[in-house]
C-alpha cells in the first residue's frame, strides 16, 4: 500500500491556475493508477480526473476537460493535476487515490489509499 501526500492547493482567483502534487512513498509507484476527487462542503466526494499506472490512458469529469490537464512522474513518484481556468465552482478538498487494479473513477467507492487533501479556494 502507498503512502500519499497531496500540495499545491491554495486561494486564486477564477481564471487562474494552480498545479496540485500527490507525492507518493514506496518503490512500486509506477505499477499504480492514480486518481485526483474532490469534495466541497456538503456534498459528496466527486470524480476529477486519473491516469494509468504508465500514464497512457487519462480520464477527466466533463465539468474540467478542457481545462485540468492529469500528469505523472514515475521518477518522482509524483503524479500532478495542472488546474487553468479555474472557476468558483472547482473550490473543495482536493484528494488523490492509488490502486494496482483499475483506473479510478468515476466512483470514489471501493479505495483504501487516500492522501489528507489540499484546499482549493477559487474567489469569483
Amino acid at each position: 500500500q502507498v503512502q500519499l501526500v497531496e500540495s499545491g492547493g491554495g486561494l486564486v482567483q477564477a481564471g487562474g491556475s494552480l498545479r496540485l502534487s500527490c507525492a507518493a512513498s514506496g518503490r512500486t509507484f509506477s505499477s499504480y493508477h492514480v486518481g485526483w476527487f474532490r469534495q466541497a462542503p456538503g456534498k459528496e466526494r466527486e470524480f476529477v480526473a486519473a491516469t494509468s499506472s504508465s500514464g497512457g490512458i487519462t480520464r477527466y469529469a466533463d465539468s474540467v476537460k478542457g481545462r485540468f490537464t492529469i500528469s505523472r512522474d514515475n521518477t518522482k513518484n509524483t503524479v500532478y493535476l495542472q488546474m487553468n481556468s479555474l472557476k468558483a465552482e472547482d473550490t473543495a478538498v482536493y484528494y488523490c487515490t492509488a490502486d494496482q487494479y483499475r483506473v479510478p473513477g468515476p466512483s470514489p467507492r471501493g479505495y483504501t489509499s487516500w492522501g489528507q487533501g489540499t484546499q482549493v479556494t477559487v474567489s469569483s
